[in-house]
């Protein structure tokens, strides 16, 4: 009953968002802030993380290749498909549920616990329209960073194969263009837009209704970071199955 009801308040939640908008010369501030806040402010991490993961895939697609059969264009063919498909929309977001998750979470909490919230219910305001708003339309500018972690994380296998001289440049790039569907860039981009609405309004949820003192904004931070990574790892095999199956 207990998740039951919490899918209840989160679903009046997002319903409530979208009611009584805020002054569009307000919004617009609140809106460049959290761009600033959860997307810039993310990219020297989803860098960092999609160049390597990129690199360790095509180290590992190479050194599983014993077959001398095997083509080396497969290398190229493999990263390209894994970081794709899943490294740069999926694993990045799981990333971001933490580091921006928490932010969220813990930003509106300690809103809540000092009723700076309440305040602003009392000079008329919609708190939720105030506080989420702008985030969920931050996150749509999300796919940017993520064709970025595509970008990066082929060009870490790339790097990476010709530095282990895994195969030659030319090899992977190949590889690369082999059997390219264009409807798996669609896809990603589907998955990371819906994953970017996760990310924007589960945290909300938990900063917004958490109850307590300073302690439990870590408390509701961790628990919106567990609750945002499950649903997107559901989320993400369920559009998949639509999509791909």
């Amino acid at each position: 009953m207990g998740y039951l009801a919490s899918i209840g308040n989160y679903s009046i939640m997002v319903k409530e968002v979208f009611k009584k908008p805020t002054k569009w010369s307000i919004m617009k501030n609140l809106i460049l802030k959290e761009i600033d806040e959860l997307i810039y402010g993310s990219l020297g991490i989803i860098i960092f993380i999609s160049f390597f993961i990129g690199g360790v895939v095509a180290i590992q697609t190479a050194l599983n290749m014993t077959n001398p059969l095997i083509p080396k264009n497969l290398i190229g063919f493999a990263t390209r498909q894994s970081v794709i498909l899943e490294f740069a929309p999926t694993f990045t977001s799981i990333i971001m549920a933490g580091k921006v998750g928490s932010y969220i979470t813990s930003s509106i909490g300690t809103m809540r616990v000092t009723e700076q919230i309440d305040a602003l219910e009392v000079m008329g305001v919609n708190s939720l329209n105030y506080l989420v708003f702008p985030k969920i339309i931050a996150m749509l500018f999300y796919p940017f960073a993520i064709a970025i972690a595509m970008y990066l994380g082929i060009l870490g296998g790339l790097v990476a194969n010709v530095l282990g001289e895994h195969s030659t440049t030319s090899e992977f790039i190949e590889g690369i263009q082999i059997d390219f569907i264009p409807f798996h860039i669609t896809y990603s981009f589907v998955k990371t837009l819906v994953f970017a609405f996760i990310i924007a309004t589960i945290p909300s949820f938990h900063g917004y209704y958490m109850r307590g003192g300073a302690l439990d904004v870590g408390k509701a931070s961790t628990t919106s970071f567990v609750w945002t990574s499950v649903v997107i790892i559901i989320t993400n095999f369920v559009l998949t199955q639509l999509l791909l199956g």
